[in-house]
């Protein structure tokens, strides 16, 4: 629902692109700014909530991402990871095969 307050700010959608970054700057300093395109209100931007602005800290946007499933925290001792780990030998030198095919062009 749209929100007409007679003090409310009003752009086109052609001036609202050129301006863009002035416009969210006027936003975020608490203004409320109504679009037009061709004369009809299609959108109004609006400032958020003094409690919703603030940034997440680190934590809870790693808690947040690690209940999605997208990332899986360690316990903070990789060295215990690395010492159990052999490393993986390699036949020949990684250098010279590289080298050796770019001297070949494949």
């Amino acid at each position: 629902m749209l929100r007409r307050d007679r003090f409310m700010k009003k752009v086109g959608i052609t001036e609202l692109r050129k301006k863009l970054s002035r416009y969210l700057a006027q936003v975020n300093r608490g203004e409320s700014i109504l679009v037009f395109n061709r004369n009809q209100p299609v959108a109004q931007f609006t400032p958020l909530p003094k409690a919703s602005r603030g940034v997440t800290s680190a934590a809870a946007r790693l808690a947040r991402l690690e209940r999605k499933g997208l990332i899986r925290r360690g316990n903070g001792d990789s060295s215990l990871w690395v010492a159990k780990r052999r490393l993986v030998k390699v036949e020949g030198s990684m250098l010279q095969d590289l080298l050796a095919e770019r001297r070949t062009g494949r």
